[in-house]
């Protein structure tokens, strides 16, 4: 287990309960007291700390090197999934993946950003930062389904699209842009959730929905708190600031209407319980798409275009 800066008390607790066990397991001492008391100290301990999250301690869980990904979620919502690759135009973007899956024998179209589990899969993932690519074969999945009446779920965790000299050269504002342009007419039931970062123009590539949802302890912003840190004092030391002045944290994206709803995680994070977190997101799925099937489409293209146009709405 991996402890965030935060997380040192409920570390502290956890060793100490190590230790009791292990003296209790040689059966000279009877523990079961001690053990129930620190126990209780722990549960204490986690309620205090992950009840009064700060926006940039969310930020630092949505981005725990344990948190699950978008495969893995994928693997354990679906009876069977099959990837499917490329944009019929440059190449297979990994950082993009997207396929065929079966919930319960319903087919969705899953489309998300994949980072990569350890320093390797990172590199071949390009830390989930997709190239113009990944957006365009995400648009061809989403034609792919909305041409067959398939649901599309898309699940995103992204620092950003790739901000390389080659991705602007093929056309990275481009790809974004047509993405948001397509999204808000697909005439089949869209689904959008943050399970990590949603950073700029990276997740609203693929962020466009009928419902856009966030697990708790993610963020959704339109810079990273180290980027606006940057920019505003010349350097990384005030990210903490930047995140609270950013408003990036589920409740005030919910606030502010630019989200439809939050996905309670497991108390300490979704690393903490990633079996319970893919449970939770699975009834969260089915009942969306249960939701908005019972819509026809123009209906639901309607509801879409309101929602996005009312965002950023204010009265002098």
């Amino acid at each position: 287990m991996i402890y965030l800066d935060f997380e040192k008390p409920i570390e502290e607790l956890n060793e100490q309960l190590v230790k009791l066990r292990k003296i209790g397991e040689s059966g000279k001492v009877d523990v079961d007291s001690a053990l129930t008391e620190l126990e209780e100290k722990i549960n204490d301990a986690k309620k205090n700390i992950y009840n009064s999250l700060t926006g940039w301690q969310r930020v630092q869980l949505s981005r725990h090197p344990e948190r699950p990904y978008t495969l893995f979620y994928i693997s354990k919502l679906c009876n069977r999934f099959i990837e499917l690759h490329g944009d019929r135009t440059f190449g297979d973007d990994k950082a993009m993946i997207g396929g065929l899956g079966e919930i319960d024998g319903k087919p969705v179209m899953f489309i998300g950003q994949q980072k990569g589990e350890n320093t390797k899969q990172r590199q071949y993932r390009n830390f989930g930062m997709a190239n113009p690519e990944g957006y365009r074969k995400a648009l061809r999945l989403m034609k792919m389904a909305e041409k067959f009446n398939i649901p599309i779920v898309s699940l995103i965790d992204t620092p950003g699209a790739y901000p390389g000299l080659e991705a602007e050269e093929r056309g990275q504002g481009e790809a974004i842009a047509k993405n948001l342009m397509e999204m808000t007419t697909l005439k089949v039931p869209v689904i959008c959730i943050i399970i990590g970062e949603g950073a700029s123009g990276g997740a609203l590539g693929i962020g466009i929905g009928d419902k856009v949802l966030m697990l708790e302890n993610t963020w959704y912003s339109v810079i990273s708190p180290e980027s606006c840190s940057s920019i505003l004092w010349h350097s990384w030391d005030f990210k903490e600031q930047a995140a609270e002045e950013l408003k990036l944290t589920p409740e005030h994206m919910k606030k502010f209407k630019l989200i439809d709803g939050i996905i309670p995680e497991p108390i300490g994070g979704a690393h903490n319980n990633p079996e319970e977190m893919a449970i939770t997101l699975k009834k969260e799925i089915k009942k969306h798409i249960a939701e908005l099937e019972n819509l026809n489409a123009e209906e639901r293209i309607d509801m879409r275009i309101e929602k996005f146009s009312a965002m950023g709405v204010f009265n002098d």
